[in-house]
C-alpha cells in the first residue's frame, strides 16, 4: 500500500530524474484536487524560480536598452537601423513584460538606476569608449525608455 508520505517521496525522486514528466504528474495531480499527493517542496521551490527568472529577465532586456540608448546618443556617427531594431525589440519584450506582470513595474523603476550603471560599463566595453564618457545618472527618463518613438539626439 502507497502512503502520501511515499507519494511525496516518489514525485520528489521523480524532480530529480525526469523533470518534464514532474511538471506533468504534479498538474495532473493539481487538477485532479489530489493536493496531498503533490511534492509541495519542489513545487514552491519553482514557481519562486519562476518569480526570479522573470525579474533577471526583466533587468537583462533593461540593461540592454539602456546600452543601446547609449550608444545610439554618443556615437551618432555609428548609428544603424540594427541599433534600432534592438531598442524596438528590448522595448518591446519590457512592454509584453508589463503587460503579462503589471506588478513588475514597480522593480523596473526599483532596479533602473543599477541597471543603468550596468549598461553604461557594457556600452563602455561596445564602444571603447571611457565609462566616462557616459553621465553618472540616466539621461534617459523610465518613460523615454519605454516611448516607441523616442530616440535620443
Amino acid at each position: 500500500m502507497t502512503t502520501p508520505q511515499s507519494k511525496v517521496f516518489t514525485n520528489s525522486r521523480l524532480y530529480d530524474q525526469d523533470f518534464y514528466l514532474w511538471i506533468e504528474t504534479t498538474a495532473k495531480q493539481l487538477k485532479e484536487g489530489r493536493f496531498s499527493d503533490v511534492d509541495l517542496e519542489n513545487l514552491i521551490e519553482e514557481i519562486e524560480s519562476m518569480g526570479r527568472s522573470e525579474k533577471r529577465a526583466l533587468e537583462s532586456n533593461l540593461v540592454v536598452l539602456l546600452m543601446q540608448l547609449l550608444k545610439y546618443k554618443y556615437q551618432p556617427e555609428k548609428r544603424s537601423n540594427s541599433w534600432k531594431g534592438t531598442i524596438r525589440e528590448h522595448r518591446r519584450r519590457l512592454t509584453r513584460t508589463f503587460k503579462d506582470s503589471p506588478s513588475l513595474k514597480p522593480y523596473f523603476q526599483e532596479v533602473f538606476t543599477d541597471c543603468y550603471q550596468d549598461a553604461r560599463k557594457q556600452a563602455s566595453d561596445e564602444t571603447g569608449l571611457s565609462v566616462d564618457a557616459f553621465p553618472v545618472d540616466s539621461p534617459f527618463t523610465t518613460d523615454e525608455c519605454l516611448n516607441e518613438d523616442f530616440l535620443p539626439d
